[in-house]
């Protein structure tokens, strides 16, 4: 089993390259993503909700993020929490079951601020966009997923999303073993990714 973690700014385009590289494994591949496991937040009220700083590390329950991708790792089933933007807060009565796979995606702007996330994986992806680019995609985003209208979706970019990024995701960059640029677009780059994890995988056997 390799871990494979996949990390990046906001608007990055990490989804589109789990994605394309889940696609290109064909079904040996389970994803884990870094926003199921934010703390939960239901014992607040919605007000002091809305104040959670998505894109600081605290706010991640790594604990549990650790111990469900070691539990994986021993070949064991997990139940993944389920976190909602809409109401800041974790279901206490959903999870989703995930069984575990040849290969392990953990995927998330933080998980490599997490020094005991980073030692269980096997390759470390940071996939590189540019600014203006991220800029569109997270407010557009924000609008159709997260009920922010223009205003509100600019002032939380410029509040949080712009800082966090530059004092603890852009310094993450470092502990990568690959850089992917160009997001998701970057096919050649998604191919050699491919190809290291088939070739490990082969050598596992």
């Amino acid at each position: 089993m390799l871990v494979i973690g996949i990390a990046g700014g906001s608007g990055s385009g990490k989804t589109t390259v789990v994605k394309a590289i889940t696609r290109q494994l064909n079904g040996r591949v389970v994803v884990i993503p870094q926003d199921s496991y934010y703390k939960d937040s239901s014992h607040l009220p919605m007000e002091e909700r809305h104040k959670i700083n998505f894109d600081h590390p605290d706010a991640i329950d790594w604990k549990l993020l650790c111990q469900q991708i070691r539990e994986l790792k021993q070949g064991k089933t997990i139940e993944q929490p389920v976190y909602s933007y809409l109401t800041c807060s974790r279901s206490q009565t959903e999870t989703v079951t995930v069984e575990p796979a040849d290969v392990i995606i953990v995927e998330g702007i933080l998980i490599f601020t997490c020094k005991e996330l980073r030692d269980q994986m096997n390759i470390k992806i940071f996939v590189d966009a540019d600014d203006d680019d991220r800029v569109v995609r997270i407010i557009l985003r924000d609008i159709a997923e997260r009920g922010r209208n223009i205003d509100t979706a600019v002032s939380h970019y410029c509040e949080t999303v712009k800082p966090m990024h530059l004092q603890f995701i852009e310094p993450s960059k470092r502990y990568a073993d690959i850089i992917v640029p160009q997001g998701g677009h970057n096919q050649v780059a998604i191919d050699i990714i491919t190809t290291t994890v088939e070739q490990a995988l082969h050598r596992k056997q």
